[in-house]
């Protein structure tokens, strides 16, 4: 996806290096070999969910872990004091923003070792938390990231409900990037209802043509693949989300797409929720789940079987973190 504008506050606009200026590291990168008797199977989890989404809040790891945001600080700067990760904060206009965590050093030699590669291998570099920090496209991350992590941790409190899948935009890329590059694929599951989807996270930065034209690909994927996953749009506003909906209504109807659009205006803490309407004239707002059952021929999407060329670093990573009392 192209970047987004640079914002001049907020994240995306610049960061402090909290790391350097009031926590003490140390002088040399963490031996791997002595964090086998430290790190739980939750921080092994973390790892690879940094490596897959590339950067989380202190408030997205406390809602995954079903933990406060305190006893999640406490390990996560435990986990940062041993550079298994990095971390930093962006400037905002008023108050702060929570701590951003990417994979450290440590994170990514251990990574690495896991699956027999060189750190190199994973596109690891010692700029990967400033790159990040800095790119234009962070607000984007987090928001996607938002959004879906808001879903998966709905288990906690309804078991019957969350993510089965979440593939972040680099391995669905990886997979279909020949012809679809969403920003997220998922499984959100309600019982024996299964909504298979891609996420395409809209900022308002990109003319509508340019979002209209992604629909053909999605077009082109189910007629390639003959699987029908959905396709979710969110926009940042409701305004926004109305101009969406007459550009697309025409397109979709004729591509035989399964879309919905929704806004932040009105998924920010429950996206699971009666927000989401799909386009169809006279289509009312309506839950995932009822999605699900309005579109019986939903399908999920093809390529998401393990192959002989998959590592340890490209199978899917579980969206909750494994339970253990080693973590409590």
């Amino acid at each position: 996806m192209p970047a987004l504008p640079r914002p001049a506050t907020g994240p995306g606009s610049r960061y402090t290096a909290r790391a350097a200026t009031t926590r003490t590291r140390p002088t040399r990168h963490t031996d791997i070999a002595a964090l086998t008797r430290r790190l739980t199977p939750r921080d092994l989890w973390l790892i690879r969910m940094l490596h897959e989404h590339r950067v989380l809040t202190t408030h997205q790891f406390a809602r995954l872990a079903n933990t406060s945001p305190r006893s999640a600080q406490r390990r996560l700067r435990t986990l940062h004091q041993h550079t298994v990760l990095e971390s930093f904060r962006p400037l905002t206009q008023t108050g702060s923003a929570p701590e951003h965590y990417t994979l450290g050093p440590a994170g990514a030699a251990l990574l690495a070792a896991h699956a027999d590669l060189d750190v190199s291998a994973l596109g690891w570099r010692p700029t990967h938390t400033g790159r990040i920090a800095y790119s234009p496209s962070l607000g984007h991350d987090l928001g996607v990231n938002d959004l879906l992590t808001h879903l998966a941790a709905h288990t906690h409190t309804n078991p019957t409900t969350g993510l089965s899948l979440w593939l972040s935009e680099h391995s669905a890329a990886r997979r279909w990037g020949d012809i679809i590059r969403p920003d997220a694929y998922a499984h959100y599951h309600d019982g024996d209802q299964l909504l298979p989807f891609f996420l395409e996270y809209d900022t308002g930065s990109q003319p509508l043509a340019r979002v209209e034209a992604k629909l053909a690909g999605y077009a082109a994927f189910t007629t390639a693949t003959s699987t029908r996953p959905a396709l979710l749009i969110h926009t940042r506003t409701q305004s926004r989300d109305q101009a969406l909906r007459h550009r697309l209504a025409d397109t979709a109807r004729n591509l035989d797409l399964n879309v919905a659009t929704s806004s932040a205006d009105f998924t920010t803490t429950s996206p699971w929720g009666p927000w989401w309407t799909p386009l169809q004239a006279g289509a009312r707002r309506t839950t995932l789940t009822v999605l699900a059952t309005h579109w019986p021929a939903l399908s999920p999407a093809s390529g998401l079987e393990p192959t002989d060329a998959d590592t340890a670093l490209t199978l899917p990573v579980p969206a909750l973190p494994p339970v253990s009392k080693a973590d409590s």
